[in-house]
């Protein structure tokens, strides 16, 4: 189930953490379009969730050396494949991987497969480091969960990058993936 393209936020309730997401939205000025789906495990099937929403939803990994020393969430084109060698290359770190879901429900108040760049809002101690594929930057939409994987959000990119995460304080680590 896929619903039609929405403007804002829904008239019912939605779980706590998603209705956070949307009352930051609207308190920071910034528009968005939604679509509500079952719950999106995979790319593939986001992939029919982002014709409707008119926009790439984005590949979200939260990633961790094996001491957990430091935490990244990664974002990039959900076509792109992920090298954990490339991208730890580049962040200096030894090789990573997943991070625990109780690490995700600590660090950014989600659970897996509902990551984004948008759980940053609940990371005011600054523990997760946020890197973005250069590929994103190009596009003027990007596409995100509202901290939950049954709803999928177009928001501008330029809002994420200059109203967004200037209110949460996250700089951009930017890759090349």
């Amino acid at each position: 189930m896929i619903s039609p393209l929405y403007h804002g936020a829904p008239a019912q309730p939605r779980p706590q953490v998603e209705q956070e997401t949307y009352r930051l939205l609207q308190t920071l000025g910034i528009p968005f379009d939604r679509v509500d789906h079952d719950p999106a495990w995979t790319m593939d099937d986001c992939a029919a969730i982002s014709q409707v929403l008119g926009a790439d939803i984005c590949k979200n990994l939260v990633l961790t050396p094996r001491n957990r020393s430091a935490f990244y969430l990664l974002c990039l084109p959900g076509d792109k494949p992920f090298r954990t060698k490339d991208f730890s290359h580049q962040m200096g770190s030894s090789r990573l991987s997943f991070a625990a879901p109780e690490d995700m429900e600590s660090l950014l108040g989600v659970q897996p497969g509902s990551a984004s760049v948008l759980a940053l809002m609940n990371d005011p101690d600054h523990r997760v480091t946020l890197a973005i594929d250069r590929q994103l930057l190009s596009a003027p939409w990007f596409g995100c969960h509202p901290c939950r994987n049954t709803s999928s959000l177009r928001l501008s990119t330029r809002d994420v990058l200059e109203v967004f995460l200037k209110h949460t304080g996250h700089v951009p680590v930017l890759v090349d993936l």
